[in-house]
């Protein structure tokens, strides 16, 4: 009886004709619908770049008259000389001092608190958890009222301070929720072989946490420099004095009460889409791998 069992244990069981073909190999059909619309997104997200390069190069006198999604038969870079003799660079530090500070202060203390929430059993730091989730809800419009009197009354308004702290603030939710999230993924036993070795918090803050969790920095870094670079809302609302203005509010500067040099912001919008270009190619293929491990589970 048993050796009749062995032999039909040993029988091949043959294969579905339905689920694999005669060569052993699995038949991918391509995806034509995907195809067609990936082709579209690309498109749709192409054409407007195009169409900002090819005008920035161009005259203004031509702007009105010639086609435009064709390049300048006389291309200039006339454009471009005015907006960096227009105080581009006074801008430009403007937005690269309030983009630093707020993102090293956000991710910093974001980490700090992360780390925290992951590694404490405390009834308090849940409860501080669930209120910087329950930031997620609150929208920045809402609040521009209230934080415009709160500036006010601090005697910071019309300063650089004044949009890093509510930048600041605004940032530290999502941050701490990403950095959570990709935090407990690291393995405990980590945590105990360096706790018997004697291992104090801040060393395993620095010689275990930020290491391993250096995708899901770079992840944060670039969404809240992306966010601050673009905020247009609170500069326009806590500042005032032209020195004052991030590259955001330039773009005024080349809009007239009856007149608009539209090569003018074209130019001044590739340039200051430069330096937070130059961020996501460096790390992009962190911020990849960030959002995989923080969205992936």
């Amino acid at each position: 009886m048993a050796t009749v069992l062995r032999e039909r244990t040993r029988r091949p069981v043959a294969a579905d004709p339905k689920r694999r073909p005669r060569n052993g190999r699995r038949r991918v059909r391509p995806n034509y619908l995907a195809g067609i619309g990936g082709f579209v997104w690309l498109g749709v997200i192409i054409i407007p770049i195009y169409y900002i390069v090819i005008t920035s190069i161009g005259r203004q006198s031509d702007f009105y008259t010639g086609n435009p999604l064709l390049p300048s038969s006389n291309p200039t870079l006339d454009s471009y000389r005015a907006v960096l003799d227009n105080d581009f660079l006074l801008y430009l530090g403007n937005s690269v001092v309030v983009t630093v500070a707020s993102v090293v202060v956000t991710v910093g203390v974001s980490l700090m608190a992360a780390y925290a929430i992951v590694r404490s059993r405390a009834r308090m730091v849940r409860l501080t958890f669930s209120l910087f989730l329950l930031g997620l809800a609150i929208p920045l419009q809402a609040t521009i009222i209230p934080l415009y009197y709160m500036i006010g009354q601090a005697h910071l308004y019309d300063t650089l301070l004044a949009l890093i702290l509510p930048s600041i603030a605004f940032a530290i939710p999502i941050t701490v929720l990403i950095l959570v999230n990709f935090i407990r993924d690291i393995p405990a036993e980590l945590f105990e072989s360096m706790r018997v070795d004697g291992a104090s918090h801040w060393r395993l803050f620095i010689s275990l946490v930020v290491p391993l969790s250096r995708p899901a920095i770079t992840t944060v870094t670039l969404y809240n420099a992306l966010n601050v670079w673009n905020g247009f809302l609170f500069p326009l609302v806590l500042t005032q004095s032209a020195d004052k203005r991030v590259l955001p509010l330039s773009l005024w500067t080349f809009q007239g009460q009856f007149s608009i040099n539209v090569p003018a912001i074209l130019a001044a919008v590739v340039l200051s889409t430069l330096p937070i270009f130059v961020l996501y190619v460096l790390g992009r293929r962190q911020l990849v791998a960030g959002l995989t491990a923080g969205f992936g589970k």
